[in-house]
């Protein structure tokens, strides 16, 4: 049963499922005018679908973009470590002039103790073809793992370093000093350690919380053994079946659900512009199954 199911007094959304496992398009709202059930029930749907496409948002801006993040949620400031320039505080500007790239399959800064718990991203800048982006459900791929695999890789934790990706950029760029994240401001790209099965605060479903974008190894292994155990995850997570693609259109907007999916933005577009603008809410601490079944 879905999570919009159980709630029966939620305003229904005009969605429409774009496949057997997750992922769901709306059409005919505007997101800078629902009324309070609307963002109740796009809340819930993102749970229960875990990546929503909004077609037709022409009318938002960054500051709407915001506006409408405060409604779902408490918002971040657009990254740890990155500064997008001449934009609001909140937004990451992902602008492939500037290396705005996101093609590795990753989870959105889980390099950090509480990982956001939902992205909102919208379509700036678009290159005549290419730059799609597709997700991958975590719950989904953990779920069709072997019943033997799966109770081994509850029992285990990895390690998440953001180094490689922004480590050269904050020494750099930002001469050791990145933005102020949960009140403290980014100095070093220290790495942490997550549950490699997250168990969703909302849904209770567990799901793979590894993503080759920012997961170094895992605890307790050899070397050899973790990245053999990684690579397994990642094909899995990543197989056709657990993944919906979406080609971007001017005026859309896609909201995830951060803490149970992966993403991967194609590069296919040579030099041409892409521009995405992108926010996220705060999460919570990862935890994994052995704290829960306590």
């Amino acid at each position: 049963m879905s999570v919009l199911s159980e709630r029966p007094a939620v305003t229904r959304l005009p969605l429409t499922r774009l496949g057997p496992g997750f992922g769901a398009e709306i059409d005919g709202i505007d997101l800078a005018r629902l009324d309070d059930d609307q963002v109740l029930a796009l809340r819930e749907a993102l749970v229960a679908y875990k990546v929503l496409f909004v077609r037709g948002q022409h009318g938002l801006d960054d500051a709407a973009q915001i506006e409408f993040g405060r409604r779902l949620g408490e918002v971040t400031v657009g990254h740890p470590v990155h500064d997008s320039g001449d934009v609001a505080p909140e937004v990451y500007s992902l602008d492939s002039q500037d290396n705005g790239f996101a093609d590795v399959w990753h989870t959105d800064v889980t390099f950090v103790r509480r990982p956001p718990a939902i992205s909102v991203l919208r379509a700036v800048v678009l290159p005549p073809l290419g730059g799609d982006t597709n997700w991958a459900d975590s719950q989904l791929a953990y779920e069709s793992l072997s019943p033997g695999l799966r109770e081994y890789v509850d029992t285990l934790t990895a390690v998440h370093d953001g180094s490689r990706e922004f480590g050269y950029y904050l020494a750099q760029r930002r001469q050791g000093r990145g933005n102020l994240w949960e009140g403290e401001v980014f100095t070093a790209l220290e790495p942490v350690e997550h549950p490699v099965v997250r168990v969703h605060p909302e849904s209770g479903r567990k799901g793979l919380f590894v993503n080759p974008g920012f997961t170094s190894h895992i605890v307790g292994v050899s070397e050899h053994e973790s990245r053999g155990l990684l690579d397994i995850l990642y094909a899995h997570l990543t197989k056709p079946e657990h993944v919906v693609r979406h080609r971007w259109q001017q005026g859309d907007v896609a909201l995830w659900d951060n803490r149970s999916t992966a993403h991967y933005a194609n590069r296919d577009y040579g030099d041409r512009h892409r521009v995405m603008h992108r926010i996220t809410l705060r999460g919570d601490t990862p935890v994994g199954p052995a704290t829960t079944d306590r």
